[in-house]
């Protein structure tokens, strides 16, 4: 029998969480590329920030490097899900690496835009955070036209050449609250802004931090599973705070939990990063049963069902291999 204690808790779960299809896509990029080629398959810079995926899929073979001279000329490398530039392409091409380019299609969609206003003479206004790998791409797209904008801070010390012609771009992993806050302010000073045809921070991320609002209010503890350099994970727990969680944490697993967090909590809710399997959140739901919270709730609130193709080449590698296949004798 539950004491009155337990019999007041509750467990809610976010859903959508996890996975997103450019993340899905990237993951099994690589684990294609290791079942037509073999190991090792080298990838450039972690496939998706998860260091759970990222040593999965070092088990299997996958061999992650930071830069491409770390890869032995001839080798097969694959781009991760946050994108690369021209110019990591051209060494690619230099080193005679066979590439596979698991770019997430809605970063690569950025990449255009940002080619697009740069042919179109317009400084370039780029949201988003400093070193991060998919900020690093887009700005190599067009370096002589791109300023990074972290925040609203920084705008009164942007510099351009024409107050007429400044267009921005972001990141597609931000909170969409913080990106509008920042776009407000750049707008303020330049009146003639010109927006990104479409909004550039990804449906995956607006739908999990939607998500992640509605089940942080009246909580009493929000926890987010993801890697500490997911920007995405980091949001969703900032999220959960302005959106009323009494306090929130992100995790990379169960084993990262602070017993201490559940002391006088009723209300757990449970979301996680566009990076993470499943099976991370699923261990986190049996901790709380452990100690005597009951069977998660799920709360919906967006239906996903997008799915990406793979990359053209490993499609193309694909048929081939299931053409000869198909040709052999019986």
């Amino acid at each position: 029998m539950l004491s009155p204690e337990e019999a007041d808790r509750a467990v809610l779960l976010a859903a959508p969480r996890g996975y997103c299809a450019g993340v899905d896509r990237a993951v099994i990029t690589v684990e294609k590329a290791l079942e037509l080629y073999g190991s090792p398959i080298y990838v450039r810079k972690q496939i998706v920030h998860n260091k759970h995926v990222v040593a999965d899929l070092e088990s299997r073979g996958a061999v992650f490097v930071e830069e491409l001279d770390e890869v032995p000329e001839g080798s097969t490398v694959v781009f991760s899900a946050h994108g690369v530039s021209p110019a990591v392409h051209e060494q690619a091409r230099e080193r005679q690496l066979r590439t596979i380019d698991a770019t997430c299609p809605l970063v690569t969609k950025v990449h255009h835009e940002a080619k697009r206003f740069a042919d179109e003479d317009y400084d370039i206004l780029l949201i988003g955070h400093a070193g991060h790998e998919e900020v690093e791409g887009t700005s190599g797209e067009a370096p002589g036209r791109i300023q990074l904008v972290e925040g609203p801070d920084d705008v009164a010390g942007i510099v351009v050449r024409d107050p007429a012609k400044v267009a921005w771009l972001s990141q597609t992993t931000l909170s969409v609250d913080e990106t509008m806050a920042t776009v407000d302010a750049l707008r303020e000073r330049f009146p003639q802004l010109l927006d990104p045809p479409s909004d550039d921070i990804c449906y995956a991320t607006q739908n999990r931090q939607g998500a992640v609002k509605e089940i942080s209010s009246g909580a009493d503890l929000v926890i987010v599973v993801g890697s500490a350099n997911s920007s995405n994970s980091v949001r969703l727990a900032e999220v959960a705070l302005e959106a009323g969680a009494k306090t929130a944490h992100r995790v990379d697993d169960a084993a990262e939990i602070d017993e201490s967090w559940l002391d006088g909590v009723h209300t757990v809710s449970v979301t996680s990063g566009a990076s993470v399997p499943e099976n991370l959140v699923d261990g986190v739901l049996d901790y709380l049963a452990a100690r005597g919270y009951p069977d998660a709730r799920a709360v919906h609130t967006a239906e996903e069902s997008l799915i990406f193709a793979l990359p053209p080449e490993l499609r193309r590698e694909l048929r081939a291999r299931e053409k000869a296949r198909g040709d052999q004798p019986g």
